[in-house]
């Protein structure tokens, strides 16, 4: 089938961002006196649980008998927190789209294709990452969003990458996911779409092997052929 849109997951595979989100969930943890602090392998666990207030409930059922815990409403609450937090450092220009992003996602409108975020992160984070690496409203980059307070399950739920095609008016065998991670490889294999992986910094040890292909890097590829196919027209 031709090719017709691609669909990014974002966080790891159009940046970096994971860094970003872990100092603004510290620095809401301290602000609240609680005593939490997530360091990189801690957070490199927590990540196999999808969306950020999942990530909150998980860290919470770890925790030894007897101490505090928070309700759903404060875990909203700290969630929000943390979320604001997050935009602050990004509107500080504190984010890069990882190598090749910029001038894949040129060359993709350039050529016709649609364009579609599937994400586990909220609306307005990716406003946050689309003001940050593009200098524009993600409306302006991308033609559907479909982010993690629009859907009921998470990935590796294939809910996302459902929506993303609904928005798209497009069956799955028309579209290309790129994810980095198995989370979201699952998701969007669920969802009936072919996958280029390309691992981020907390998911190179994940085993990738169920994916359409898996590249180095979106700057180096090679690219899938029928990628490079739909870019030469």
């Amino acid at each position: 089938m031709t090719l017709r849109a691609l669909i990014f997951d974002l966080d790891g595979t159009l940046a970096e961002t994971e860094e970003a989100h872990r100092e603004a969930f510290n620095r809401s943890f301290a602000d609240r006196g609680l005593g939490w602090h997530w360091g990189r392998d801690t957070y490199g666990r927590l990540l196999k649980t999808a969306g950020g207030k999942e990530r909150l409930r998980a860290w919470q059922d770890g925790l030894p008998a007897g101490a505090p815990r928070l309700g759903d409403d404060e875990i909203a609450q700290l969630h929000q927190e943390k979320t604001a937090r997050y935009g602050e450092i990004l509107a500080r220009g504190g984010l890069s789209l990882r190598p090749g992003v910029a001038d894949l996602v040129a060359a993709a409108r350039e050529a016709g294709l649609k364009l579609a975020v599937a994400t586990t992160t909220s609306r307005r984070n990716v406003e946050a990452l689309c003001r940050c690496c593009w200098r524009r409203p993600a409306d302006a980059v991308f033609d559907a969003i479909a982010s993690g307070d629009m859907v009921a399950a998470q990935k590796p739920a294939p809910d996302l990458y459902l929506l993303a095609l609904d928005k798209l008016a497009l069956p799955a065998d028309h579209c290309l996911a790129f994810e980095d991670s198995l989370n979201g490889l699952l998701s969007a294999r669920g969802a009936g779409l072919r996958v280029a992986m390309t691992a981020s910094a907390y998911t190179r040890n994940e085993d990738h092997s169920a994916a359409d292909w898996r590249l180095q890097g979106l700057e180096t590829g090679p690219l899938p052929p029928v990628l490079r196919a739909a870019l030469a027209g």
